[in-house]
């Protein structure tokens, strides 16, 4: 006991020792010294934190200025590259573009291909700011033209065939000369196609003879076919018809501009293929073609060329540099409809006239040769039919109650155009060897029936029935094949 009571004395003096020194003067003063050493450091810290902070800002505000200075240097230096790469172009433009004219004389191409040497030969004054075009006019193959048809002689041409001989003959010529088979019903459809529009569209799986078809046309005229291959990065009208360039003050002058302007000297008939026309927006780079066709006066159809004429410009290039379209030209694009393609839309499908090609016919022996027709003779013929095979009172009426009925039904109707269309439509189609209700059938299921893709499919499935039934109570049982196909397939979609 008395050992423990000695231990904790001991302990007591201890940690009353401890207190006196914790608590003494100089303890004191390390505590303060320990804090401000600390208030030190961390004061430090702070300094050289926020120096960090502010270097950064002023690297990353350097990085940034530099980026945009590298970006606007990069952007200066493309579009300085992209004016030369277009002028080393141009320079040759003439003599690269005659592999794929075809349909131009050989005389002009020789001369161009002269030209386009000249040029060439003058590339590195038109770096220095010299002009390279000095003599002659910016439009050398359309001047070339005008010096051709200043001794031109109106050729002898067929003014004696009928619609009906014209399809038939054109059928055989292309069994026979070209071995490309077609069915009676999809000439008829093409020539009827004619008459009511100049831009056509052949839709149809691949190798079902869109392209061909046109060709063998041209062919068959004795007039070549020009084919023009969309491109995909088109999107204006100068990728059709060409551009001024400041470099060279020459006009780079397409094949479809020469054959536009060679067109509006004569009589021929020309067809012009749009290859794929819709890999590319068939609305951006043929948007002005489609709004000068609707224009009802032909002669108020003109294109813009360049701003202003020239002394030495073409003579068919109008005061306002504008050249008139030519009527005697149609538009004929191929279109498939795959992942590669856009749609096409409602505003061209209602301008144009739609065939499908879905099938390959069967083969046949046969003879025929070219004919030399008109355009004047062709477009004679469609208005001879229109007056002779104008659609009959009974159908008219059966047009206006189907009218009443979509516009019932799906809130379709068929407006003015598709009207004007129908009655051009189906007289040329009868006076081709066809029948007033087949013709209906066909363009009824291109221009109204079609529409219904638009529709609620869910809806259209519904009503389909009803509308079979309809149509054979208007027209008579089967009589509208071509339109039930459409709704039935539609339905089979959803």
């Amino acid at each position: 006991m008395i050992y423990g009571n000695c231990i904790l004395a001991a302990a007591d003096d201890f940690f009353a020792k401890l207190v006196v020194a914790l608590t003494s003067k100089t303890a004191l003063i390390t505590y303060i010294a320990l804090i401000l050493f600390l208030i030190i450091v961390l004061a430090i810290r702070v300094i050289l934190g926020e120096q960090q902070r502010v270097e950064q800002q002023r690297q990353s505000k350097r990085l940034k200025e530099e980026a945009e200075k590298d970006a606007v240097i990069e952007s200066v230096s493309k579009k300085l590259d992209k004016h030369f790469e277009r002028l080393g172009g141009d320079l040759n433009y003439v003599k690269r573009n005659l592999a794929n004219t075809a349909g131009i004389p050989a005389p002009v191409r020789q001369q161009a291909a002269v030209a386009a040497n000249a040029t060439a030969g003058s590339a590195g004054s038109a770096s220095d700011g010299e002009e390279v075009n000095t003599d002659g006019s910016r439009f050398y193959m359309l001047t070339e033209i005008d010096k051709e048809y200043e001794s031109y002689v109106r050729p002898d041409y067929d003014d004696k065939i009928n619609l009906k001989e014209l399809c038939e003959d054109f059928r055989n010529f292309s069994a026979g000369s070209l071995k490309l088979f077609y069915d009676i019903e999809d000439i008829r459809r093409f020539i009827g196609g004619l008459a009511v529009t100049k831009l056509i569209i052949l839709q149809g799986m691949s190798g079902t003879g869109k392209t061909s078809l046109a060709y063998a046309f041209g062919e068959y005229l004795g007039n070549k076919t020009v084919v023009v291959p969309i491109q995909p990065m088109w999107k204006e009208r100068t990728d059709l018809l060409g551009y001024y360039n400041e470099f060279t003050r020459r006009f780079n002058e397409t094949t479809l501009l020469y054959k536009m302007y060679e067109a509006n000297n004569n009589e021929e008939i020309y067809i012009t293929v749009l290859d794929e026309m819709n890999i590319a927006r068939v609305e951006y780079y043929f948007a002005e073609f489609l709004s000068l066709l609707e224009i009802p006066n032909p002669e108020g159809r003109n294109l813009d060329v360049v701003a202003d004429r020239w002394d030495d410009d073409p003579k068919l290039l109008h005061s306002d540099g504008k050249m008139k379209l030519p009527t005697n030209m149609w538009f004929i694009g191929t279109a498939n409809n795959d992942d590669s393609t856009f749609s096409i839309s409602d505003k061209v499908y209602d301008r144009a006239m739609v065939i499908n090609l879905d099938k390959k016919a069967t083969p046949f022996e046969a003879e025929g040769k070219p004919r030399k027709v008109s355009a004047t003779h062709l477009q004679e013929l469609m208005d001879k039919a229109q007056r002779e095979y104008a659609l009959s009172d009974r159908n008219l009426r059966r047009l206006k109650q189907l009218d009443e009925y979509m516009i019932k039904t799906f809130h379709i109707t068929f407006g003015n155009r598709i009207m004007k269309q129908i009655k051009c439509y189906v007289p040329v189609l009868v006076a081709c060897g066809g029948t007033e209700v087949e013709a209906l059938d066909d363009i009824l299921a291109r221009k109204i029936f079609r529409k219904l893709e638009s529709k609620n499919p869910v809806y259209v499935k519904q009503m389909a029935d009803g509308v079979c039934d309809y149509l054979d109570e208007l027209f008579g049982e089967n009589k509208l094949a071509l339109c039930k196909e459409t709704i039935r397939l539609i339905e089979q979609n959803v």
